[in-house]
């Protein structure tokens, strides 16, 4: 095994909630002018989950394309991560595993750290696939962020799951083996087990990201990385896009680059498309950055890219990466731009019914009426199991 074998990203495809509400519908609501949040925290809309939908159904959506185009013989290992699990043991990957079909031979785990928690599969990825360069692994971030109706968070709210085969010799994005790290002990963001919303405090959750940008820099820069001059391109974990120009402005000046708003503009303006229509993904959020810069760029072969990962608690990690010449035939761009285009616009009413919903705990039988019309859904709570379904399936008892 080489030391320089290129491993990283082969495939990445995400998917979104069925739902979506329009930031004008949240701002007729409260009263407010709707540039409070187009401008103010840099959000257009977000999406919203069907009844029938959850981090499960997303994530297995978003991987059944990959796993269509590449097979599933190489893929011994299933790294989720996500912060809204729907289990307190089993990891919601062994559901995703079987709706897939993947073979027993797997190994499949689950994976915490806020927002972070995506980028800590893809780096535990990368060093099973340095260790025997003939297997994937087929990393998932998938996430709904919910916030108390009402609360400063609300606005901010979203879901997507993200999927990305990484192996040796790929051909979207090959990983710098250099990364900067931060951890920290802060109580920026949280979610108490008793809770089904999460609460934030959000000047401090700012001041936590800002200093970790910082603090990750500062360890990438000791480690021996790359000059931030020489990056194409910036890639952001986004819990609002505007938090992106803030993070970026605060990275320059720490790395003492002096940065117009034309200057940061242009390192992040293919960054945040996605973001701003869907809004918070958690672990997926850094990823759809990714995913919309490779979709609107120009060519970016043979670019290095930069990438910051914050999980409030905290920790961040800034790594880089190269794009593979020729990985625009990888691109699902039409199908990305599909995901977010063929969504179903809701008033404020019906999110508000949709965001009090909540799922039985009685454990008796409770099934849920097909609603999204996605290839995987949650068909029902059954002593209190989840129960899923396949497209399939529906059609073969239909």
């Amino acid at each position: 095994m080489s030391p320089t074998l290129p491993v990283g990203i082969h495939d990445l495809c995400f998917t979104t909630g069925y739902y979506v509400l329009d930031h004008n519908e949240m701002a007729r609501h409260y009263g407010v002018d709707p540039d409070k949040y187009r401008l103010g925290i840099g959000q257009d809309s977000m999406s919203v989950p069907a009844p029938d939908e959850d981090i499960v159904t997303m994530a297995a959506a978003a991987a059944q394309p990959v796993l269509a185009r590449h097979g599933a013989d190489t893929i011994r290992t299933v790294l989720l991560a996500t912060e809204t699990g729907v289990d307190q043991a089993k990891a919601a990957g062994l559901f995703v595993h079987a709706l897939l079909g993947l073979p027993s031979s797997t190994r499949v785990v689950e994976l915490k750290q806020a927002c972070y928690g995506a980028t800590a599969a893809l780096q535990l990825a990368a060093g099973l696939v340095y260790r025997d360069p003939t297997q994937s692994v087929l990393v998932i971030g998938t996430d709904i962020a919910r916030y108390d109706l009402g609360s400063p968070g609300e606005a901010t709210e979203g879901a997507a799951a993200v999927a990305m085969l990484v192996r040796a010799a790929p051909a979207v994005l090959r990983l710098d083996s250099t990364s900067g790290l931060y951890a920290n002990d802060v109580m920026d963001f949280w979610r108490p087990n008793y809770r089904a919303t999460a609460l934030v405090d959000g000047k401090t959750s700012i001041e936590a990201y800002l200093q970790a940008v910082q603090g990750a820099w500062k360890d990438y820069a000791e480690q021996g990385g790359r000059p931030l001059e020489e990056f194409e391109a910036f890639c952001y974990h986004q819990p609002f896009t505007k938090m992106a120009h803030k993070a970026h402005r605060h990275l320059a000046a720490c790395a003492g680059l002096g940065q117009s708003d034309a200057d940061i503009r242009a390192a992040l303006r293919h960054t945040t498309s996605y973001n701003r229509l869907i809004g918070n993904s958690y672990t997926a959020s850094l990823y759809l950055a990714l995913a919309s810069l490779l979709d609107h760029s120009e060519d970016l072969s043979g670019k290095p890219i930069a990438m910051l990962s914050y999980g409030s608690g905290s920790i961040a990690e800034f790594f880089g990466g190269t794009v593979v010449p020729g990985y625009r035939e990888q691109l699902r761009t039409a199908a990305h731009q599909e995901a977010v285009r063929r969504r179903v616009p809701i008033g404020y009413a019906e999110y508000r019914a949709l965001h009090e919903r909540a799922l039985v705990t009685d454990g008796g039988e409770h099934l849920i009426e097909a609603e999204s019309g996605g290839p995987f859904r949650l068909a029902g709570i059954r002593g209190h199991k989840r129960v899923y379904d396949t497209a399939d399936r529906r059609t073969a008892t239909a």
